[in-house]
């Protein structure tokens, strides 16, 4: 999609967005290994999908994440970027998305990332 064809979109009532502090423990295994502990996660309710955690990336082991080339767009939050992870003998591709400039509807989520739970065990104490 061309730069000039995206459209920013603002959440509202017909497709609402939520930003919260989670306030509690947010912990993202891969292979028995712990990639990310937060105390400090948000919670991201957007429309009608599941839940999000957006952990802020201090609390996440960046040795073990591999910057991937590709992207995607949301008109609701902005350009997405991906990450592989690798632990012990196991890697999950594009287990992990972020946004680094989101837009200002979303601006919480800046410096989070976030985790495919298909991908990666996720647990919420």
């Amino acid at each position: 999609m061309s730069q000039t064809a995206r459209q920013m979109r603002i959440p509202d009532e017909t497709h609402p967005i939520s930003i919260s502090d989670h306030g509690e423990t947010v912990e993202v295994y891969l292979a028995g290994a712990r990639i990310a502990r937060s105390d400090r996660a948000l919670k991201l309710a957007e429309a009608s999908y599941p839940h999000v955690f957006y952990i802020p990336r201090e609390d996440v082991d960046m040795s073990a994440l591999q910057r991937r080339e590709d992207t995607s767009y949301c008109p609701f939050k902005g350009d997405a970027n991906y990450y592989d992870i690798a632990a012990g003998e196991e890697t999950a591709e594009k287990a992990v998305w972020t946004y680094e400039a989101p837009y200002e509807a979303v601006a919480p989520i800046k410096d989070h990332l976030a985790f495919y739970i298909d991908k990666v065990e996720v647990r919420s104490a």
